[in-house]
């Protein structure tokens, strides 16, 4: 690839920086970050912007150039990288798995990341490869916290649409007891958009493992249930 789109990209974030932003960014995360302080909406057209000059490479090409976006560290680099990788969705193959994989143990480090891409290429993946659902229950015994935050956020889009049903449930069983609070949100938030297609099948999975189930999770789960619903699932008294 001759172009040199990826200086031209960086030079282009350099010179949108907005202080404010860049103060705010750190606020909603725990870890480090490192970002450029640029704001979503001009990220996103930014990427969609240079993707025009790449879409006719092949599948590998742009992959490359997510690989060095990511390689980066920085937040709205990463949020390129994920995007590109959805944008290419329609050629993706069975062997995308493992580079999403990789990307997601090595350069995923905070809860922005891994949403961005799970939620979107990585959801699509599993859409379009359904019997790959099986590696997130794996995804779910990792030692990293991202990797498991990823098992549950990856079906974040297809279980809003109704579908995966089971292995929503099976791998909200495998983190139920997770002591990471980034974790309880992502298999809560599975949960949530499970419910808005299969609320009765949800509010009695909740109900069944509410006293092992973290509040954090709970809460997360219920928040789009009515109000009765939700005050069932709150009440710490309740007997099976």
């Amino acid at each position: 690839m001759e172009h040199n789109i990826i200086p031209r990209m960086r030079e282009e974030l350099s010179l949108n920086v907005d202080e404010k932003t860049k103060a705010s960014s750190s606020r909603f995360f725990k870890e480090e970050i490192r970002c450029y302080g640029v704001k979503s909406a001009l990220v996103g057209r930014i990427a969609k912007n240079y993707y025009n000059e790449i879409k006719s490479e092949d599948k590998k090409e742009i992959f490359d150039l997510c690989e060095e976006l990511f390689r980066s560290d920085y937040c709205e680099e990463a949020f390129i990288a994920a995007d590109w990788a959805y944008l290419v969705r329609n050629d993706y193959s069975e062997d995308d798995f493992f580079t999403f994989e990789h990307w997601i143990e090595i350069y995923v480090n905070n809860w922005a990341k891994c949403d961005t891409l799970c939620n979107h290429a990585v959801g699509s993946f599993i859409e379009k490869f359904p019997a790959y659902v099986e590696k997130l229950k794996v995804w779910a015994l990792s030692d990293n916290r991202w990797v498991r935050r990823a098992a549950a956020v990856t079906l974040i889009l297809p279980a809003r649409k109704g579908n995966f049903l089971n292995e929503v449930f099976e791998i909200s069983d495998l983190l139920l007891k997770d002591g990471d609070d980034l974790v309880q949100k992502g298999y809560g938030w599975m949960l949530k958009e499970a419910s808005k297609s299969h609320r009765q099948e949800v509010f009695e999975y909740v109900m069944n493992n509410k006293k092992e189930m973290p509040r954090t999770a709970l809460r997360y789960a219920i928040e789009k249930m009515p109000p009765d619903l939700r005050a069932r699932a709150m009440e710490k008294n309740w007997k099976k």
